[in-house]
């Protein structure tokens, strides 16, 4: 990977103590990747604010999160997977596109109406992705019913948003607040912004979904909503199990209280190569969440205005998400029956006997030091 040289957009943000760590921690990364080439691609399902929606998930290869290379988020290695040199032409992105069009023929029987792009930083970012890429993407998944577009709230804007919109298009813009408190997303997760920006992030969607009523009432081609899904995570470092499981609680009641946010995406922590978290794990001082926290997560905010849902990556597994081995799966698939049906009774049907573990654990843990339970 190239070397991360911070440029003036990310000095002065963040912690510099966290900075200068992740960025010898994410200097170690050696592999290349191919511009011409999609980091990654494939077929699902989703909760929408329109029903659930089969979806062609998209992670496009970029030049990186800008944050990231100036040091970044303590527990995000996605930069890892970033291209060398920091940017990807135009034409290479589009050939990525086209990678992705050809799974889906190849996989699916008809055309997904969801799609969903990551970049593993901020696709509004023009430094990332163009704008002439932007619209021409737009353009390319015009007929479909509703995208979502990962992006820090620094670039979120309404003309950008408009790119998509104009086509009839549902679009939301997908952004990792982590937490709606400031102290923990500064002190543990190393994100630079407060929330106010979220909901600042929150107006440009409103305006946006405004401007499309407008043109409607003119006459012009109708356009298609607007609006926010916010990524949050649940148990950065240094926070306990009990904590976290507030935080998220707190958080998600936060966030779907601001106008413009329909969705809340918890995702658990997982321990990602080249990052502080990495680095914690092996000193046995961290572990991932419980799946049961995962789930009082969901089962205390299904009463809220929107959708909860989440998707623990790597449950099961000692850098994921989980319990004690036996009940995972169990938990994991009652956690993705809630997801599109947002119904917690789902968690009334499995039990096990760690759950009295992970209680006492809740109990406990009085401070951040070594985990009580691997």
């Amino acid at each position: 990977m190239s070397q991360p040289t911070p440029e003036v957009y990310e000095q002065g943000k963040g912690m510099d103590a966290h900075n200068q760590v992740m960025r010898e921690v994410r200097s170690r990364k050696e592999k290349s990747y191919d511009p011409h080439e999609p980091t990654r691609v494939w077929l699902d399902e989703d909760n929408t604010p329109n029903g659930v929606r089969e979806s062609l998930t998209i992670i496009l290869n970029t030049g990186g999160c800008r944050w990231a290379r100036a040091g970044g988020c303590t527990m995000c290695g996605y930069v890892a997977e970033s291209v060398d040199g920091g940017t990807v032409p135009h034409g290479a992105l589009m050939d990525q596109i086209q990678v992705c069009l050809d799974h889906e023929a190849d996989e699916a029987d008809e055309p997904a109406p969801l799609i969903k792009i990551y970049t593993s930083g901020s696709f509004l970012d023009e430094r990332e992705v163009s704008a002439e890429s932007r619209k021409a993407i737009a353009e390319t998944f015009g007929d479909r019913e509703r995208i979502v577009l990962e992006s820090l709230p620094d670039f979120v804007d309404r003309e950008k948003i408009g790119d998509f919109t104009q086509y009839g298009l549902q679009t939301d813009v997908a952004i990792g607040l982590e937490t709606a408190t400031d102290r923990v997303r500064r002190d543990c997760v190393n994100k630079y912004f407060d929330f106010e920006a979220f909901e600042a992030a929150c107006a440009e969607a409103v305006a946006a979904d405004g401007a499309g009523d407008a043109s409607s009432e003119t006459g012009e081609k109708p356009t298609g909503g607007a609006g926010i899904k916010a990524y949050l995570l649940m148990k950065p470092p240094f926070l306990t199990e009990s904590e976290a499981l507030e935080d998220m609680v707190a958080s998600v009641e936060r966030c779907l209280a601001v106008d413009g946010c329909h969705t809340v995406s918890m995702n658990p922590c997982n321990v990602q190569r080249y990052t502080m978290v990495d680095d914690l794990y092996f000193q046995d001082g961290y572990r991932p969440p419980w799946l049961w926290s995962v789930a009082a997560v969901l089962e205390q905010t299904a009463d809220v205005d929107g959708i909860v849902v989440s998707d623990p990556v790597g449950h099961g597994t000692d850098r994921g998400a989980h319990n004690c081995g036996e009940c995972d799966d169990l938990v994991q698939k009652a956690i993705k029956d809630f997801d599109l049906r947002q119904d917690p009774s789902v968690f009334e049907q499995v039990s096990c006997e760690c759950e009295a573990t992970w209680e006492a654990v809740l109990d406990l843990e009085t401070g951040f030091n070594q985990p009580l339970t691997r």
